[in-house]
């Protein structure tokens, strides 16, 4: 006779504890949302976001979301290397650094990054001797996304790497593998999903900023503004119709990409499987 598996303690009250928080605070909000777009006819939408201004702001937004992401997938993946495979003093400190885009506001980070890549600034009056401006360009939109979508990829590596069994990259070396080799070959197809998840946060972040671009960017109508700055506009100038199909674009084109690279994780991890 089989011994009848017991149920967690506590299942009834955690998981209705659970349906209850998101329905609060996820799925209301947007159910409230999306009852409000409906409202809004299909060649009103239409309009709205064919309009040049949104058509301007929505590309570079998911332009520049999608480098500052690409570009912090190596950033990251390096210090999370650092950080697992390394023993150095100041270890522990660059550790916590890490998590500072978390805790900084981000009106405090883009005034903080306006600061320094200023014309006048202690970074801006380098880049300025070789012509180039970062501050009120779209430059800085790319270092303030940056700096908000680093800790992502690397809070998602870094567990995954700390967990790898080392074994099997040094088995791999002691079979004549170099360092590339080993990493490319063993060590990085163990990473690849943290790395797909960390990139999917850190460009979804980049979509929904505001704060730090605020103010680094300038807010140039046409070459500089984002697309949810333009959606503070709206609400400023009481279009509310225009605000809330903008911020429904917004939020399909953020599922869409966390929808697609769920996908692709769930992919690479039934090919893992099935070798």
């Amino acid at each position: 006779m089989g011994i009848e598996k017991r149920r967690l303690p506590g299942y009834g009250l955690s998981f209705g504890i659970s349906i209850l928080f998101l329905s609060l605070f996820v799925f209301l909000p947007l159910a409230a949302l999306s009852l409000r777009f409906l409202e809004i006819s299909p060649s009103d939408v239409l309009k709205i976001v064919s309009g040049a201004r949104v058509r301007s702001a929505l590309l570079l937004s998911l332009g520049i979301s999608f480098l500052a992401a690409f570009v912090n997938v190596f950033l990251g993946v390096l210090v999370a290397w650092v950080l697992t495979r390394y023993t150095f003093p100041g270890r522990a400190l660059l550790n916590a650094l890490v998590d500072l885009p978390f805790a900084v506001p981000t009106a405090v980070a883009g005034i903080a990054l306006t600061t320094l890549y200023a014309p006048q600034g202690w970074f801006g009056k380098v880049f300025a001797t070789f012509g180039v401006d970062v501050a009120f360009t779209r430059s800085g939109i790319f270092v303030a996304l940056l700096f908000v979508g680093f800790p992502f990829v690397v809070r998602t590596v870094q567990p995954v790497l700390a967990e790898l069994d080392t074994d099997t990259e040094a088995a791999a070396q002691t079979l004549g593998a170099g360092p590339w080799r080993c990493f490319f070959s063993v060590t990085l197809p163990s990473i690849i999903p943290s790395i797909l998840t960390g990139f999917s946060l850190a460009m979804a972040r980049g979509l929904g900023e505001y704060g730090s671009v605020v103010f680094i960017s300038g807010n140039m109508p046409l070459r500089t503004e984002i697309l949810p700055l333009l959606i503070m506009t709206k609400l400023e100038q009481f279009d509310m119709r225009g605000a809330v199909v903008l911020a429904v674009l917004m939020l399909s084109l953020s599922f869409l990409l966390l929808f697609g690279i769920n996908k692709a994780q769930m992919l690479l991890m039934r090919r893992r499987g099935a070798r």
